[in-house]
């Protein structure tokens, strides 16, 4: 029986839920890496390619069966068939992961958000050493961006066996966004469905503001120049496409529950076919409107940092040489150089050492991802901007309406099945079993804060959810096609869109995308496997740079937990099932 539940105001606010939680931080720093890393626009082909063999076929998928199942993800899955039970609790589980560490980079942005209020900018130069003699050592080896991020922000140990301790400011950013969450999910879609209207939308804004001030800053054009030059010779590389499925994948946010979750607050007759394919075109648009703006301002870095370069080497060289002020200029560096080599050959082999080798191109190719492009290359560029904090204060509100969206889905993943709990329901209120998890959440999120909490944040990012989404959505499709049947599923779809899928979306659920997915699994698990020894980046305060280091035995046994915690729920759901059944058809038997 149909089960009482709130809904969407609106079919638009739906829509908007969506767009909040899968356009997240992925689209603003992982997309444009993945571009820049391979083949630019090229990069565009396999990603629109995958668009449409995996993101909409897929993301349809999950929204039909939360639609008509009218249950969260554990309840769905269970309807379908009670063996199944399982993969809704491998999806609670990597949201409960997920939720666990994703909420630090809210954090990360409220600290950095609150600094830029202050003039200088914080992270716009190197403080002075306690003699006040000269700049702090550290960051005389490093840049001033990289310094208030690894010592200012993390005060990062340098390895993870140095666990070090909470540091309050962090941890009072992770609480203060905890608390913005929980106001945020208080009331379920009530209270949800206002506030994705904010974080759908605000992004956008300042992306926009940001693509206007993007493309007036001076080499901006160099940036979009590499950005849209297409390197074709990428798209024999396998990684390419793999990598083009990846981010399809995890930027729609398949596999969680959270897609399901959202839509089971839709009216059964919503038209959930539309909504897949304008949220998954949407989505990808966003991705590539946020790459022009972030070229467009990487462009501005590089050529910035090209210049200073050149700049350098000219004074150099005119000290040196006691050249006259304005012969050498960047157009004629290098034949001065030339010049200077064969007529003070002995003194120009000396000074060698002192010359950098300035090179737009090598700017351009420095590939940057993650909290690196968010917290680093941002603010190098903001920095350099006129009305710095202006900018440093809309990125940065920016960043946390992402976070913010995302965690609003990530959340709604966990509550959706434990309010359809009958159990929890009737004894605990909404607000109760809401503020409960953003509790738990919080306080496992402290480790996050450590010195060494960043190297932990990278474990969770890099291993909680990738083996386990891929397998979960593998089950659900196969599950959907050859479990409870492809034909029961038109017959569903006929009801709540008011025809039946054509060939292209069969075709995707029965073949392609298992294949493809199936495909994925195995090069991640080859992949893993071929690495040997699981390696991290750490940083080295003395050079003032990262360097590689081997994970401990106890850093491994945690990454083999976090992938078995969630991908082992499919298979001993099963096994449960099948066991409880046995033994009531055995007491039946004996009665």
């Amino acid at each position: 029986m149909e089960n009482p539940r709130p809904l969407w105001d609106n079919p638009l606010q739906f829509v908007f839920a969506c767009i909040s939680y899968a356009v997240g931080l992925g689209n603003v720093w992982r997309f444009p890496y993945l571009c820049q890393l391979y083949g630019g626009g090229g990069f565009l082909i396999p990603y629109f390619i995958m668009l449409i063999v995996e993101g909409m076929p897929l993301l349809y998928l999950e929204l039909a069966v939360g639609q008509h199942m009218r249950r969260g993800s554990i309840g769905a899955w269970k309807i379908i068939s009670p063996y199944l039970s399982g993969v809704g609790i491998a999806s609670v589980v990597v949201s409960f992961f997920l939720s666990m560490y994703y909420n630090v980079i809210n954090a990360w942005a409220f600290w950095y958000l609150f600094h830029s209020f202050q003039d200088p900018l914080p992270w716009a130069s190197c403080p002075l050493n306690s003699n006040h003699t000269g700049f702090d050592e550290e960051c005389a080896k490093t840049s001033s961006t990289q310094y208030f991020w690894y010592r200012k922000t993390l005060n990062i140990s340098p390895s993870i066996e140095e666990y070090g301790s909470i540091q309050w400011e962090q941890a009072v950013c992770l609480i203060l966004a905890w608390l913005v969450v929980y106001l945020c999910i208080l009331r379920g879609t009530e209270s949800t469905g206002k506030v994705v209207y904010v974080t759908a939308s605000l992004p956008y804004l300042v992306l926009l503001i940001y693509l206007i001030r993007g493309l007036t800053l001076h080499g901006a054009v160099n940036g979009l120049i590499y950005m849209f030059t297409p390197k074709l010779g990428q798209l024999a590389n396998p990684k390419t496409w793999i990598n083009a499925a990846t981010q399809i994948f995890f930027s729609l946010g398949l596999g969680f529950g959270s897609l399901i979750a959202f839509a089971s607050y839709n009216e059964p007759n919503n038209n959930c076919e539309r909504h897949a394919i304008i949220v998954s075109l949407i989505n990808s648009s966003t991705s590539i409107f946020a790459s022009i703006v972030t070229f467009s301002i990487y462009g501005f870095k590089a050529t910035f940092n090209y210049e200073n370069c050149l700049s350098k080497v000219i004074l150099l060289l005119t000290n040196t040489f006691d050249l006259e002020e304005g012969a050498l200029t960047a157009d004629n560096l290098d034949s001065m150089k030339d010049y200077l080599t064969s007529t003070y050959p002995n003194q120009y082999v000396e000074l060698l050492p002192q010359i950098k080798n300035c090179s737009l191109e090598a700017e351009l190719d420095t590939a940057v991802q993650g909290t690196g492009l968010a917290f680093i290359v941002y603010s190098e560029a903001i920095k350099n901007m006129e009305v710095s904090q202006l900018y440093s204060v809309l990125y940065f509100i920016m960043l946390l309406m992402l976070g913010i969206g995302s965690m609003l889905g990530n959340t709604a993943a966990i509550l959706t099945p434990l309010t359809d709990s009958k159990f929890l329901s009737t004894h605990f209120s909404k607000e109760v079993i809401s503020g409960t998890v953003c509790f738990i959440n919080c306080i496992v999120g402290l480790a996050f804060t450590m010195e060494a909490g960043n190297y932990w944040f990278d474990i969770f990012n890099d291993y909680a959810a990738t083996l386990s989404l891929l397998l979960i959505v593998l089950v659900e499709t196969i599950a959907v096609c050859y479990i409870y049947g492809l034909k029961r599923f038109e017959k569903d779809l006929l009801l709540m869109v008011g025809h039946k899928p054509n060939w292209y979306w069969k075709i995707m659920w029965a073949f392609a995308s298992p294949v493809l997915i199936i495909s994925l699994f195995i090069f991640y698990l080859t992949d893993y496997i071929s690495t040997g020894t699981l390696q991290y980046k750490a940083w080295d305060a003395t050079q003032g740079e990262l360097v590689t280091k081997d994970y401990p035995s106890y850093a491994l046994a945690v990454i083999g937990l976090l992938v078995a915690a969630s991908t082992m729920c499919i298979p001993l759901g099963a096994i449960i099932i099948f066991i409880m059944k046995r033994l009531k058809r055995n007491v039946s038997t004996l009665e």
